[in-house]
């Protein structure tokens, strides 16, 4: 494991969408960290690339608020430019 000191508290993974990058956030788990928020994917033109977050747990222990942003309605905060 990693020194205290040297750990972020906050990290975002990004890689290609294969096992190297899931050994990284299997590492990642390992160290300590856990998994912050979902996943996210997207195409660069040529391959998938992956994102993950993960925090030290105790910054998770540490927030008083909580942010649910699935119940969100994206398109009426920002408006519909459809009409």
């Amino acid at each position: 494991m990693a020194d205290e000191e040297e750990r972020l508290a906050y990290r975002y993974l990004t890689g290609k969408d294969n096992r190297e990058f899931c050994e990284r956030v299997s590492a990642a788990l390992e160290d300590g960290y856990v998994l912050y928020g979902h996943p996210a994917l997207a195409f660069n033109g040529e391959h998938m690339v992956a994102g993950q977050a993960v925090v030290l747990p105790e910054v998770v222990d540490d927030m008083d608020v909580e942010i649910d942003l699935d119940g969100l309605d994206l398109e009426a905060l920002l408006g519909d430019d459809s009409k």
